[in-house]
């Protein structure tokens, strides 16, 4: 296998989970910046363009986080960061896919359309006109995470860590740099968002 790997949250995403789960495997960079995967090479490999993107051995491309990780755990030796019940693995899928919804996918369309429009704007349609909505929509999201947490949970699907930690960590850490910067009002999630940073896999 091997992961095309890129600046930005996403790709941190799955190296973290790889660092969690102790999967190591080649990798190759594509320059986003230079808009790299935009271009003919990698869009022949991924059409799509998006990164990262793992490549199996027969070929087969896997792309978007969530299937890269769930993959991953469910083929790699080791402690599965999903779980090992049908109760687990849906707890886990609940919340990984409402961290995407409802912070994840408004904080960064608000971001192409503000402080990374100049990068984007010839890339793919952006929305200028929405990003402070989008923002506080974001916020929305944190904010009923933040009284969600309140119950004492360790994590955000409960008790155990798992891959909405890993997506909510990358995503506030890169909020953070972007000019959406987690709430210091937000005490619940900022206690998570402390523990969490303590992890050696955030450095992935």
């Amino acid at each position: 296998m091997k992961l095309y790997n890129s600046v930005g949250p996403n790709p941190h995403v799955v190296r973290m989970f790889m660092a969690e789960r102790g999967i190591d495997m080649p990798m190759e960079d594509i320059d986003i910046m230079a808009g790299e995967n935009r271009k003919a090479a990698y869009l022949e490999k991924n059409p799509g363009g998006q990164l990262p993107a793992l490549e199996l051995d027969d070929c087969t491309l896997v792309t978007e986080i969530t299937a890269i990780c769930e993959y991953l755990d469910e083929t790699q030796p080791g402690d599965r960061l999903m779980g090992d019940t049908a109760v687990a693995r849906a707890q886990n899928r609940r919340w990984t896919r409402w961290v995407d919804l409802q912070i994840i996918e408004p904080l960064t369309t608000a971001f192409r359309g503000a402080e990374g429009l100049p990068m984007f704007k010839d890339r793919m349609r952006c929305l200028p006109e929405a990003a402070d909505g989008l923002k506080a929509c974001a916020q929305d999201g944190m904010t009923f995470l933040d009284q969600q947490m309140a119950d004492g949970r360790d994590y955000i699907a409960g008790d155990t860590f798992g891959l909405a930690d890993i997506m909510l960590f990358c995503f506030v850490a890169f909020g953070n740099q972007v000019g959406q910067p987690l709430n210091p009002d937000l005490k619940h999630v900022g206690a998570w968002y402390a523990r969490i940073s303590e992890r050696p896999s955030v450095s992935a």
